[in-house]
């Protein structure tokens, strides 16, 4: 088997080393991400104004913080969605109905990406085994079949 690539995690950026590990590579900075977060906030801020700048919504909205990331690192499934359809990805939510009427088996799939207690990390199948690639862990671990379902 070859080397599998896994990014230890370093501070709250678990969405860096998510990304970093689903496509084996350091693709992906805080700072290219925190980029992306912006453009979100911004395109969020123009929707807000069509209904007004002077409007209580619109005054409101900007007195909340970014739900795209915070001052920890954290950055939402919406960063992911956009960091990955740079390289032609598409992220489809496994509780999505329209996913959910495919039938499709998860362990046909080739990878996930996982969020529990606010903390991001990457299931990924190489060749015919799953890894999880939590950069909490020390380095990649081996999931059983039956492990995996569980995931």
């Amino acid at each position: 088997m070859d080397f599998i690539f896994h990014e230890k995690q370093e501070g709250f950026l678990c969405a860096q080393h998510c990304l970093n590990n689903l496509l084996q590579g350091e693709y992906f900075s805080p700072v290219e991400l925190a980029s992306i977060a912006h453009q979100l906030d911004e395109e969020e801020r123009m929707r807000m104004a069509e209904g007004g700048v002077t409007s209580e919504d619109y005054r409101a909205f900007l007195q909340q913080p970014s739900e795209n990331m915070d001052d920890s690192g954290f950055f939402s499934i919406q960063v992911i969605c956009n960091a990955l359809k740079f390289w032609g990805l598409e992220v489809i939510h496994f509780n999505n109905p329209e996913y959910q009427k495919l039938g499709i088996d998860p362990i046909n799939e080739r990878s996930f990406i996982c969020n529990y207690k606010q903390h991001w990390f990457t299931i990924r199948k190489f060749g015919k085994h799953w890894f999880n690639l939590n950069s909490l862990l020390a380095g990649p671990e081996l999931i059983s079949d039956i492990s995996f379902k569980m995931f």
